[in-house]
């Protein structure tokens, strides 16, 4: 009965931390809003968001032990937050006032190298981590490419206050040379790997747990 509640009660854990992880997204997605910083905004952005989701997803996708768990948890990560833009736009915001972050097929990547590598937990980490990392990014800008002109959107419906850090100076557009894509996946590729192996190794820690 302990095993199967433990089982039960881990898998519900599944949500609670996909909720959270919305929650954060929310919160870090409004980069789109810091005009004069939105590119350094959406390096940070990507960096934030690659690393999280490898970790919740090599972590639920190594202790299941079935490739599809990853994409599993990177969807009901998107649900809640397309239902968080539900209600901010039942509030009167513009639609794209919450930008769906594109998960997805990242985790996707992360679940076929661990498919393709017959379950290799080393594989998942070095390999899917670094996928995870590299295409990030790229997904997600193609998705802001689809969205309603930010500065117009900004500037209809600005925020009430700015954090210190990120009050405008100055333009900041192409400081970081000129492409955040690029910047993005290169530092989430390299942080995203110990990040994932830090996943792994919290499933240890769960097994000896459930163990107990």
């Amino acid at each position: 009965v302990m095993v199967w509640l433990r089982r039960t009660t881990h898998y519900l854990f599944i949500v609670v931390v996909a909720v959270n992880s919305t929650l954060l997204t929310i919160n870090a997605g409004d980069y789109i809003f810091y005009t004069d910083w939105m590119w350094t905004s959406f390096v940070v952005f990507s960096v934030s968001q690659s690393t999280m989701l490898a970790v919740g997803a090599v972590y639920y996708m190594l202790f299941t032990g079935v490739p599809g768990t990853a994409t599993y948890y990177a969807t009901i990560m998107t649900i809640y937050t397309w239902v968080a833009k539900g209600a901010w736009f039942a509030l009167g915001y513009p639609y794209d006032f919450v930008v769906v972050p594109v998960w997805i097929p990242s985790a996707m990547l992360l679940d076929l190298t661990y498919w393709a590598t017959r379950r290799n937990k080393h594989a998942a980490i070095i390999i899917g981590g670094t996928l995870v990392g590299l295409s990030f990014p790229l997904f997600n800008m193609v998705n802001l490419l689809l969205v309603r002109d930010p500065l117009e959107v900004a500037f209809k419906y600005p925020r009430p206050t700015l954090p210190a850090y990120m009050t405008p100076i100055e333009p900041q557009v192409g400081k970081f040379y000129n492409s955040p894509v690029a910047l993005g996946s290169g530092a989430g590729a390299v942080l995203t790997v110990p990040m994932t192996a830090l996943g792994a190794k919290l499933n240890t820690w769960t097994y000896r747990w459930m163990a107990a």
